[in-house]
């Protein structure tokens, strides 16, 4: 890949954050983690997760030290959308942020995306989704392993419909997501990575994965050869779920244009996974 290369710096200090999973999820506000959030309102919750053993740039064996943990905050969100909900509970959306996002101030996170949709009162009344929207610590990068965990305990927790997990990011979060999506497609049912890239290698791991894939045309950080180079692999390997948005004229932020799409919140609860009867 070409432009591996010419973005390799980027990647490296861009891509896949590190987040840490464990089983012990408290919420910080309010001091009595024994009440559920509030549904339509977005809430500050932490997270006591083992530390990765090393962090892989597109995913795989991403291996986690269950004998170091650190806390990690999250923004969380639970829909007062009641038509949202079905006998199953509701749909849960993952959201991955940039690089800029890392660190320890959550209010950072509500800059893009999903998050800010969440912090506008009026927008949040109608928001379908569980919203589940880690922070990277400072210097981290994406692993999929402790996102994985984190998502199972969230669904332990809380009444997601684990038949409508779907996952997105915007530049280091659009290659975690691709990181996801190599690393346990078998729990995602579709997924929206956003001006990030993944390695063409791993498609046949996401075959069967819908995916709508986002870039601008004139990126400078990320190529959009790299979400054009996932598209085609995935095409090869007979995904016929697989569409790319490329816009034209737009720079690295494509994820403002991606996200004010209502069509892409529509888009996902289209999709759902066939689980095996328990």
């Amino acid at each position: 890949m070409k432009y591996f290369f010419s973005f390799g710096l980027f990647v490296f200090v861009a891509c896949l954050t590190g987040v840490v999973f464990s089983p012990n999820l408290s919420a910080q506000t309010p001091s009595d983690s024994s009440h559920l959030p509030v549904a339509g309102k977005l809430v500050e919750m932490s997270a006591k997760l083992p530390t990765p053993l090393n962090r892989q740039f597109f995913g795989g064996n991403d291996e986690l030290d269950e004998q170091k943990t650190e806390d990690i905050g999250f923004q969380f969100f639970l829909p007062s959308n009641e038509s949202a909900k079905t006998d199953a509970g509701y749909p849960l959306l993952l959201f991955l942020h940039g690089i800029g996002e890392r660190g320890n101030d959550l209010e950072k996170l509500k800059v893009y995306g999903p998050t800010k949709i969440c912090s506008d009162p009026e927008k949040a009344s109608k928001w379908p989704f569980i919203l589940v929207a880690p922070q990277c610590p400072d210097s981290h990068f994406w692993s999929a392993a402790q996102l994985r965990l984190l998502v199972e305990k969230i669904c332990s927790d809380y009444p997601v419909d684990k038949s409508r997990i779907y996952v997105t990011g915007l530049s280091m979060g659009g290659f975690g997501t691709w990181s996801i999506l190599a690393s346990w497609p078998e729990l995602v049912a579709a997924a929206a990575p956003i001006c990030g890239g993944g390695d063409p290698k791993l498609a046949h791991k996401m075959a069967h994965t819908p995916i709508w894939v986002f870039h601008g045309e004139k990126d400078p950080l990320v190529p959009s050869k790299a979400s054009k180079d996932m598209v085609t692999a995935l095409e090869n390997v007979g995904n016929k779920d697989v569409t790319l948005t490329i816009y034209p004229n737009v720079g690295h932020d494509s994820w403002t244009k991606a996200y004010a799409d209502p069509r892409l919140y529509e888009w996902f609860l289209s999709k759902k996974l066939a689980l095996p009867q328990e």
